[in-house]
């Protein structure tokens, strides 16, 4: 989750603290009220999906390096020996398996593997002949097995991240019409409580940091706080600003 991502949703939270504070029996606001609160339910939800879709690909790629590093060590080098001696007797097993791991991408790398494994199954009572290990071959497939499911594994990590970052993005957006749509109603109910307004718009207020056209420093130094919807920390409201989109 970004940096971004979590601001808002910490506001979206102290929004909904603040309302369950301030009760408000008015039907449009408990329409927004319970809109709000499933967005960020599910906001929570999303979140935890993109935390496992990057666990599982960051896992597939610290595998499949693995995986290869051993199959290039072992029984792909013990291929590329036999290989050459069985050329001896059957002259294309010698440019057969020679293997030469130079393909930039793991899935060029599968495929060449995945390649030399069938040929040697296809050439298994020659390369015998000439001293091929069937264990290192047995142990090659089960390698080039495990790889595949790593590929897949990562595959379906970055696909449900990818998805979760772009859900999270209309969550945010959607979350934003809410509070500016609750905003105007809490300004004009609590319009002479000075003290519940302020608490509300330092609620709905995202803490970070601050965008270009809002420069500037609070007392003590700390960046300025990038509100909901326009205005000054500690002040009534503008008219014209917005939630930071989460990415």
């Amino acid at each position: 989750m970004k940096a971004v991502t979590r601001s808002v949703l910490e506001m979206l939270v102290r929004v909904l603290n603040w309302l369950t504070a301030h009760p408000d029996d008015e039907p449009g606001m408990i329409v927004l009220t319970t809109s709000l609160r499933a967005v960020v339910l599910r906001m929570t939800e999303v979140i935890d999906d993109q935390r496992k879709g990057q666990i599982d690909s960051r896992a597939a790629s610290v595998r499949k390096q693995e995986l290869r590093r051993a199959m290039l060590a072992d029984p792909i080098a013990h291929l590329s020996r036999i290989g050459k001696l069985a050329g001896r007797e059957v002259h294309e097993l010698r440019s057969l398996f020679a293997f030469k791991p130079t393909a930039e991408t793991q899935l060029a790398f599968q495929a060449a593997a995945r390649g030399m494994y069938t040929a040697a199954q296809d050439h298994k009572e020659v390369l015998v002949k000439h001293g091929l290990s069937e264990s290192v071959l047995v142990q090659f497939g089960k390698s080039l097995d495990e790889f595949d499911a790593a590929v897949q594994l990562g595959s379906r990590g970055r696909t449900i991240h990818t998805a979760a970052t772009r859900e999270l993005t209309a969550l945010t957006n959607e979350a934003r019409v809410i509070v500016r749509a609750m905003d105007a109603r809490n300004r004009l109910r609590f319009q002479d409580d000075r003290q519940a307004l302020e608490q509300w718009i330092s609620a709905r207020t995202v803490l970070g940091r601050p965008s270009p056209e809002r420069v500037g420093k609070e007392e003590g130094g700390t960046p300025a706080a990038t509100p909901v919807e326009g205005g000054t920390q500690g002040g009534t409201p503008d008219a014209g600003g917005d939630v930071r989109p989460a990415a």
